[in-house]
């Protein structure tokens, strides 16, 4: 499996966990929810693949890395990146201990978790160059502090878990298709 495309399916795997987690909380729509996101996954493991030979679509082509790819002159999931990784779980893991110990508001775990995975990919933007990693960093982040504003407004888990765990979860699938889709469409001529 290339760089690329494990990046393509990890950014799938927590889309998928995120939206899994918390469909519960949106009862009607917990199964089609969970269903949705199950065949938006396969759908992206097989949508990812390299395309075959001779289809005209080059799967490394691209103008501008995108969401879920590095570069090929570095390393994609180098030492830079797992230090990333390490300072999310840590600000992950003490989001999740503040809101449930120091705040008695386990409901906004969920929450701190987005808003940590949104900073982590202005982190990544900046470890692989890739500009394209901030819109998906702002846009989670932007979930994540909304679905704390929401907790603290006195709204309900249902409403955080849509805001703060699904949005979430239907970016991080988006972002992967986008990247997937655009990996195989053959590069502009310059």
């Amino acid at each position: 499996m290339t760089r690329g495309r494990t990046g393509l399916i990890i950014g799938g795997a927590f889309g998928l966990a995120f939206i899994a987690v918390n469909a519960g909380a949106v009862a009607p729509l917990t199964v089609p929810l969970r269903l949705l996101a199950i065949a938006a996954f396969v759908g992206l493991f097989f949508a990812s693949r390299p395309p075959a030979a001779g289809t005209g679509a080059v799967a490394t082509a691209r103008t501008e890395p995108t969401a879920a790819t590095a570069p090929a002159a570095r390393p994609a999931f180098g030492r830079r990146y797992w230090l990333v990784v390490a300072a999310e779980v840590v600000a992950g893991l003490a989001g999740v201990f503040l809101t449930a110990r120091v705040f008695h508001a386990p409901h906004l775990a969920v929450a701190c978790i987005a808003l940590v995975v949104g900073v982590h990919f202005f982190a990544l933007a900046a470890v692989w160059r890739q500009a394209s990693l901030h819109v998906l960093g702002a846009t989670m982040t932007a979930c994540g502090a909304a679905g704390l504003l929401l907790g603290a407004a006195g709204a309900g888990t249902a409403a955080v878990s849509a805001v703060a765990g699904i949005a979430p979860g239907v970016l991080l699938l988006a972002s992967a298709w986008w990247s997937a889709l655009a990996a195989r469409r053959p590069r502009a001529a310059l």
